[in-house]
């Protein structure tokens, strides 16, 4: 079996790992999925980035979650992806478009001397209305709405879509343990038929947030650039921040994100590749084929 070449890199301690769908002898499966990103047994990473064709943008990204799942987009995984792209010869310009299962959105790459260090993303446009997020219940927009968990906490969710689902809980103060006891609650609660990413925001001033995420199919995570525009959308439409830049504050460090009056999103935030590699013979043949009838 021919060597599959893979690259690793992180937006924020967020991290993916980058293939080409032409290097793989099979499509990949939930299992290899799960496989690849352990920690322990594979590469271990927060998902999976592959570029394939695309006949809207001028490159076409699917994204994979740690537990099989297919998320639609990605502000980190954008901005690694896109570092990728432009430092391995795939774009031949700063600026180019990315087709996504949540949109198209454009990248532009800064840095010098053939290394991008700093990306920008326009995200597109946000909703907050609940058959586009997707949510349950009538058509409305899910603003300040009170959401009973499975263990009888009530909690006043905002919900939110930025092309992938969120929920954003306000609260005065942050809790980790609070954000890895509740945030599986909220990620899979019925009203959410596609699960959803969760955020407990604390409103810092008015243009500054700092958030704990747990993210659809990964669970705790240090940085979440969807996250972090989900979170700054939903703060700026319950009045809590001003329109226009908002620094949203996460443990593995902060972005900045645009919340433009159209509701239109720009991401800007740092991104570093970590190392670049080759899976097996041994781990592509057990993993990457498909299975014995």
């Amino acid at each position: 079996m021919t060597a599959i070449p893979f690259a690793k890199g992180h937006g924020l301690g967020n991290d993916y790992i980058v293939l080409r769908r032409d290097d793989l002898p099979f499509d990949l499966s939930e299992a290899s999925i799960v496989r690849i990103c352990d920690r322990n047994w594979g590469i271990g990473s927060d998902g999976i980035l592959m570029l394939v064709p695309s006949t809207r943008a001028d490159f076409g990204l699917r994204i994979f979650n740690p537990d099989g799942s297919e998320a639609e987009k990605s502000g980190n995984g954008l901005r690694i992806f896109a570092k990728w792209l432009r430092e391995h010869g795939h774009a031949k310009r700063d600026t180019f478009t990315v087709d996504t299962r949540g949109g198209v959105v454009e990248c532009t790459c800064h840095g010098r001397g053939g290394r991008v260090g700093f990306v920008t993303v326009e995200m597109g446009r946000v909703t907050f209305r609940a058959p586009d997020i997707p949510m349950n219940g009538p058509d409305r927009d899910v603003v300040a709405v009170p959401l009973q968990l499975a263990d009888g906490t009530t909690v006043t969710a905002t919900a939110v879509s930025v092309g992938n689902p969120h929920c954003v809980v306000f609260v005065d103060r942050l809790d980790t343990e609070a954000c890895k006891r509740l945030g599986p609650l909220i990620e899979r609660h019925p009203a959410f038929p596609q699960r959803t990413n969760v955020q407990f925001a604390r409103v810092a001033d008015r243009r500054t947030l700092d958030i704990l995420i747990w993210e659809r199919g990964a669970g705790y995570t240090l940085a979440s650039g969807s996250s972090s525009c989900g979170a700054a959308s939903a703060a700026v439409r319950n009045g809590f921040c001003e329109p226009g830049k908002v620094t949203v504050r996460m443990p593995g460090g902060d972005l900045v994100i645009e919340v433009r009056s159209d509701w239109s999103l720009r991401l800007e935030g740092p991104v570093e590749e970590v190392y670049t590699g080759a899976l097996s013979d041994e781990f592509a043949e057990a993993w990457l084929t498909p299975a014995t009838p």
